[in-house]
């Protein structure tokens, strides 16, 4: 073979590895973690340890709940900021109630671009127990650069479900603003999956996962409170759902998710 027509062989071999390499599906990494405003298992408040455990599995967005933002317990420290710092992610952080001198809500840590987000406050039966969703646009990392929404929440933990209720259909009304837009909705939902509050998601949502996976308390997990929903269900392909065995950090075990866009 000349030099020539290697020249031109391997020029059209690197064009249809490219090619290939463009065709195929992107995968997104998606953590659910409730890290209990950084303090672990054993007492300690130590955030670099939970940027470690989000770090390890790269994640593209994840949802934090139990997040402070100046609060003394804290010791005043901008918790979503100094993630975003530690692991190398756009925090993005929206207050639910004031605590202690401070803020307390959700957040989220992102390596996808943002196009918008807002905080959306779902129905509250208790004075002092405001509860939300970090709403947020983003554009995903196939080739065509697909929106998507992604709904970050944290709902009531109570005996009584009403509230929880009243949650689903608030989250229900949020996610038919764009009901053909690709969806997650990821966070702790304080329901185990045979509960009716599930079943509620489950009319219009679909779970990431085909069997519990069991996320509480962190040192002995017994149930799966944390979750990673999905809508429309066609668009979206399950690759892996697992929860990261990591007893100490928080009194939560983080869940993964890893998701490919269908077309």
């Amino acid at each position: 073979m000349t030099t020539r027509l290697r020249t031109i062989a391997l020029a059209l071999l690197a064009f249809s590895a490219a090619s290939t390499l463009a065709d195929e599906p992107k995968q997104l990494r998606i953590l659910s973690y409730n890290i209990h405003h950084g303090e672990g298992m054993d007492g300690k408040l130590d955030l670099e340890r939970i940027a470690k455990v989000i770090t390890a599995v790269e994640p593209h967005v994840v949802a934090l709940q139990e997040v402070d933002r100046g609060c003394k317990r804290t010791q005043g420290v901008d918790e979503p900021g100094e993630l975003g710092r530690l692991t190398g992610m756009t925090p993005i952080f929206e207050r639910n109630i004031v605590f202690q001198g401070g803020d307390y809500g959700n957040a989220v840590l992102t390596r996808l671009p943002v196009t918008a987000w807002r905080n959306v406050h779902v129905p509250s039966h208790y004075v002092g127990e405001q509860r939300g969703a970090l709403v947020v646009e983003l554009t995903a990392p196939d080739a065509k650069k697909t929106p998507i929404r992604f709904m970050a929440t944290h709902i009531d933990y109570r005996p009584d479900d009403a509230e929880r209720m009243d949650s689903v259909k608030k989250l229900e009304e949020v996610a038919r603003e764009h009901p053909d837009l690709p969806t997650l909705l990821v966070g702790d939902l304080n329901s185990r999956p045979d509960t009716r509050v599930m079943r509620a998601f489950g009319e219009n949502w679909t779970r990431t996962d085909t069997a519990p996976l069991l996320t509480f308390p962190a040192d002995k997990p017994d149930r799966q409170i944390d979750y990673v929903l999905v809508r429309p269900a066609p668009r979206w392909k399950v690759v892996e759902s697992r929860v990261l065995d990591e007893p100490v950090a928080s009194d939560h075990r983080p869940l993964l998710v890893v998701l490919e866009l269908v077309d």
